[in-house]
């Protein structure tokens, strides 16, 4: 049975000290709250990522990586490895986000490797994909969609659609302000449910977990959690204030 998730994002925010205050105060917030079968998951800068996993330990926060590089090691400035993830404490990985597409030039081939590498370390993956303003008002939304994760993800065998969840980001709602409705929100995340079920079957499509990820808020996150195929949320700017993503967290 697939999972909700509530998965913050915390982008190029938030220094060292302000990481631990902010990872504190959501372990507090929800040391009592019964969950039950909600995951909460909170995704630091690579600085922080060490002191954020020990700080969340003994509590129901996991801690993923915003990106990762393909290769096991080598001549790769700047870049971290999924070993080296492992080697803090991290399990989970971001892949594909709208920010890594456009601003540094990831393909569909490279993420393909970039999953291969995740799940041949035993990695979770948080796969993002999305269409950006011109592509939903030329109505070829479903296609981009459809093309991002047959691409990056359609080569893997049914078994490793286990450790992959799905993070659908309209682009033109992201930082903007916008936000798509609860109906366009449910509208494409059936439509993946269906690609998954079409390529795999009804099962795998039934387990995996399918996150929204375009500025959601608490004023609107209970109305989009609700629909059926919305599992959940990859949060950003609302991921940065414990208040507002406790509150978050409540509305799933």
């Amino acid at each position: 049975m697939r999972k909700n998730i509530v998965a913050g994002n915390w982008k190029m925010n938030n220094d060292l000290s302000e990481s631990k205050k902010l990872v504190k105060g959501i372990k507090k917030a929800i040391k009592k709250k019964e969950l039950k079968n909600t995951r909460v998951i909170v995704s630091p800068t690579y600085v922080s990522l060490s002191a954020v996993v020990k700080k969340a330990k003994k509590s129901a926060i996991e801690v993923a990586a915003q990106n990762m590089h393909q290769a096991d090691n080598g001549a790769y400035t700047g870049e971290i490895s999924a070993d080296m993830l492992k080697s803090v404490g991290v399990k989970i990985v971001i892949l594909g986000h709208s920010e890594r597409r456009e601003y540094f030039g990831e393909t569909d081939a490279l993420l393909a490797e970039k999953v291969d590498q995740a799940l041949k370390n035993k990695l979770e993956i948080i796969f993002c994909f999305g269409e950006v303003l011109e592509d939903r008002k030329n109505d070829n939304h479903f296609k981009v969609v459809e093309s991002q994760i047959k691409n990056a993800l359609f080569h893997l065998d049914a078994k490793a659609w286990k450790n992959i969840v799905l993070a659908y980001e309209p682009v033109w709602a992201i930082g903007t302000g916008e936000t798509a409705s609860p109906e366009q929100a449910q509208e494409m995340h059936a439509f993946i449910r269906n690609l998954v079920a079409n390529k795999y079957d009804a099962k795998v499509a039934d387990n995996v977990s399918i996150l929204y990820g375009g500025s959601v808020k608490p004023a609107n996150a209970k109305e989009i959690f609700s629909k059926q195929d919305v599992d959940g949320g990859l949060i950003g700017g609302a991921a940065l204030k414990t208040e507002d993503f406790v509150a978050l967290i409540d509305a799933i």
